[in-house]
């Protein structure tokens, strides 16, 4: 038997003609290079201010969303958020929370589905639980468009429904009264890639402008809300939920991270921070993905995120803490749940009698004992290992017939991982109980007597849509660095430059280094200090992170080549120049 290694992936420099950019001549030549790599040509594609948004008046549905919220107001209705078990659907409630009491809403409260008891979404048994609050108006935030027979059920209730998501809909859509979705049908509004909470922040913000127009404020006598207050919160859910980085979601990112850094934040959230003992002053886009995101999320795959949710909404700095506390806590419990996972999952494919060439195109794994709340993110880890959609599924219980399997898929380049599932549901009725998701993750349900027939249609229809070249991993860099040019000024640059996240890539670079020394730290990563000539006239620091320890030290290399970012190592007070190898050459 051959085991299946992990894709060694190939480097391609990213293709850039200084031609086509048409930006101020006070830009630097590097980050210019680095703005066309990314299809960046024109100097407004790089404004980050509040004023670079589209208005909200093409979002289809915003006047009868707006009709609703309006009445309610008027009319003080008991309105009940649902909400979604992750970090998105966390900031989308908090952020829904927050700005309505602001604008004057006595009754609005929320609940989130237990993921283990009722799924994604508004189902009817979720409306069950809601009617016992007595809502005129539910909302849902970064969920409902997939919710057939939760609106149903609402309606037959009396339930006024309002529908915010992001998520790509099916080919019907609920019977709502009103729907909020950049990505429904027969919608124009621009940025088609908005979180939960961006759909959120934008309907707020029209709902706001609506109020002072009509005299609401000035006639309650109530202080009309900034909604830029709570950009901390729309940065955060938009990272977290790893949407793409447009021009508008790097504005509504980097006006969050002002104010985070500027002391501005939530308390919970500066909270979470503390406890990782990152400083608010010198936070960065990914830090909300790494840091603050994986805490976050702890609480809804793990327990309930009505913690996570009570954490944003706090006020009080000493009650936030015991919250955050809670919430960090059980992310060292995740992280040890899915370490043990992961090793398992390797396991298996290790002992599938298979090598690399006819492992599964489209890849599925189960394991019983595999827990609901980890498995998208152990099937981000197996999908990073061997380059091709995967799908990990874990019992979601049941008996016999009724047994069912849950599934989380990862995708990668190339294939639409959500349209994929709706093609095998197509081909195969009743072969999927349900799903949804984006073109990079997604979740569903199968029975469990189905999953051979599901793992074999779903390989096939991969092999269908994608070529051997697709699944050929790829690092696209920069570029290289000349000895000038890897300095601190460019470090600190590079690190005020982005945001940098999903489909608007930190800058990577590649090069050729000299190793002066090298040691393990923390159990496994890889502290090494570089230098670009034999004779260590510039010695630079640099860390890998989670090294093969049969591989590494080794005394008996004198030079490396690496892909790299350039990051800055703050240290009592102290900035100096930081690369992170992201993968070794040679």
């Amino acid at each position: 038997m051959i085991q299946p290694a992990r894709i060694k992936p190939n480097i391609r420099h990213r293709q850039v003609d200084l031609e086509l950019g048409h930006f101020d001549n006070k830009l630097p030549s590097l980050l210019r290079k680095i703005y066309l790599g990314r299809q960046i040509f024109r100097e407004e594609e790089l404004d980050r201010s509040l004023a670079g948004l589209f208005l909200p008046n093409s979002l289809k549905g915003l006047e009868e969303s707006i009709g609703l919220l309006e009445e309610a107001l008027e009319q003080q209705q008991r309105v009940l958020i649902v909400g979604d078990f992750d970090t998105d659907g966390a900031t989308s409630t908090a952020l829904a929370m927050l700005a309505l009491r602001a604008m004057g809403m006595k009754y609005v409260d929320f609940i989130v589905p237990n993921r283990f008891e009722f799924g994604y979404g508004l189902t009817p048994e979720i409306v069950d639980i809601a009617k016992q609050r007595n809502p005129d108006l539910i909302i849902t935030v970064d969920n409902g468009i997939s919710s057939i027979e939760g609106v149903i059920a609402a309606k037959e209730a009396e339930i006024k429904i309002l529908i915010t998501d992001h998520h790509l809909p099916g080919p019907q859509l609920p019977a709502a009264d009103a729907i909020l979705n950049p990505n429904q049908h027969g919608c124009d509004f621009p940025c088609k890639n908005l979180a939960g909470v961006g759909v959120v922040f934008y309907l707020l913000s029209a709902l706001r402008r609506r109020l002072r127009e009509t005299g609401w404020f000035e006639g309650n006598d109530i202080v009309p809300p900034n909604m830029a207050e709570w950009l901390d919160l729309v940065a955060l859910g938009t990272v977290a939920d790893v949407v793409p980085l447009d021009h508008t979601n790097r504005i509504l990112v980097h006006q969050g991270l002002l104010r985070i850094r500027s002391g501005r934040s939530r308390p919970g959230l500066q909270a979470l921070l503390a406890l990782a003992d990152k400083d608010p002053k010198k936070l960065v886009a990914t830090d909300l993905g790494f840091i603050v995101g994986p805490r976050l999320n702890a609480a809804g795959r793990l327990d309930d995120m009505s913690i996570g949710i009570a954490c944003l909404l706090e006020n009080d700095p000493s009650t936030a803490t015991e919250y955050a506390l809670q919430l960090d806590q059980l992310n060292l419990e995740r992280r040890k749940i899915e370490a043990g996972m992961q090793e398992e999952g390797v396991a298996i494919l290790n002992h599938l009698e298979i090598d690399q060439k006819t492992l599964p195109w489209g890849l599925c794994l189960f394991d019983s004992n595999w827990h609901q709340g980890v498995i998208g993110l152990l099937a981000s880890r197996i999908k990073d290992r061997v380059h091709r959609p995967v799908i990990i599924f874990a019992d979601a219980g049941g008996n016999d017939d009724t047994k069912e399997y849950k599934g989380s898929a990862r995708s990668i380049l190339g294939l639409h991982i959500r349209d994929a599932l709706e093609a095998v549901a197509t081909k195969h009725p009743g072969l999927v109980s349900k799903f949804g998701g984006h073109a990079m993750a997604a979740g569903l349900s199968i029975k469990a007597k189905d999953y051979s027939t599901f793992s074999e249609a779903f390989d096939l229809e991969v092999r269908r849509q994608l070529t051997p070249s697709d699944l050929e991993a790829e690092i696209f860099v920069d570029g290289e660095l000349t000895p000038e040019e890897l300095n601190l000024q460019n470090g600190l640059l590079i690190r005020e430059s982005g945001p940098w996240g999903q489909q608007f890539p930190e800058p990577l670079f590649q090069g050729t280094f000299y190793i002066a020394s090298q040691r393990i730290v923390g159990e496994k990563h890889l502290k090494l200090l570089l230098s670009v000539d034999s004779n260590q006239r510039q010695l630079i620091d640099a860390i890998a992170f989670n090294v093969d320890m049969n591989s590494w030290p080794d005394e008996k290399k004198e030079k490396v080549q690496i892909v790299y970012k350039m990051d800055i190592n703050f240290w009592q007070g102290r900035e100096s120049l930081q690369l992170i190898v992201e993968s070794f050459i040679l």
